[in-house]
């Protein structure tokens, strides 16, 4: 899951607006932040390197200290710590280590495979990425809408006005998530456009995440704030 695990920051923030919007929004991504360090540290190197070969599909990547089950016992140990102390309160903390776990149940059912500890361990997950990437694509999108339409009528609920511009600015983030999945889950850019082979350094995959998530935590913690009360 790519965009789906934001909606989880934005309501948590809503319930519990003391831990800010930028923490939320990196515990509820920080697997797949994880995974990019660990890829320059030589731990998890993901493959298409050229991101322009690169699918849903055909992306390949043990995540064994992101993403196992056994590690993810110590992230949400760690996000919990940062959470109770950075905010002086344990409710926070838990809040947060509750979307780390939430991260791990989301890719469950639309993500890549995880394990247990390593690839010769259990499978934990229907890895729907390798096996049906469109069920996959489409669990995400009916889970990013019931979250965006709760998270909107509790706004409502909570009296909190949002202009027209602001709502679009939002739900136009999710939409750019699920269409740029959907562009890439089997057929690569190369492919679809005959681009030709080239390195100019910018074009790896992992790079392009970087830009990718670093963006959407910028955009939604930029945009998620702009409302006024009633």
């Amino acid at each position: 899951m790519l965009a789906g695990h934001f909606t989880t920051a934005l309501i948590a923030n809503q319930k519990f607006p003391k831990g800010t919007l930028l923490f939320f929004l990196i515990a509820s991504q920080l697997q797949d932040i994880l995974w990019i360090i660990f890829h320059y540290l030589g731990l998890e190197r993901t493959g298409p390197s050229d991101v322009f070969d690169t699918t849903l599909s055909n992306m390949a990547v043990n995540m064994l200290y992101s993403h196992d089950l056994i590690p993810l016992i110590f992230w949400l140990l760690l996000i919990f710590l940062i959470g109770k102390f950075a905010f002086k309160d344990t409710k926070i903390g838990l809040v947060g280590a509750a979307l780390v776990l939430g991260h791990f149940v989301l890719d469950f059912f639309s993500g890549h495979p995880h394990h247990l500890f390593g690839l010769d361990s259990s499978e934990v997950g229907l890895g729907l990425y390798a096996t049906n990437v469109f069920l996959a694509i489409g669990i995400e999108a009916v889970f990013i809408i019931g979250s965006l339409a709760y998270f909107f009528s509790q706004d409502a609920k909570n009296k909190v006005q949002r202009t027209g511009k602001n709502k679009a600015a939002i739900i136009g983030v999710f939409v750019f998530g699920i269409a740029f999945m959907l562009s890439i889950a089997t057929t690569s850019y190369r492919q679809l456009f005959g681009i030709p082979e080239f390195d100019m350094g910018i074009n790896t995959t992992v790079l392009s995440l970087i830009f990718t998530y670093g963006g959407m935590i910028l955009y939604l913690n930029y945009f998620v704030p702009k409302h006024e009360a009633k």
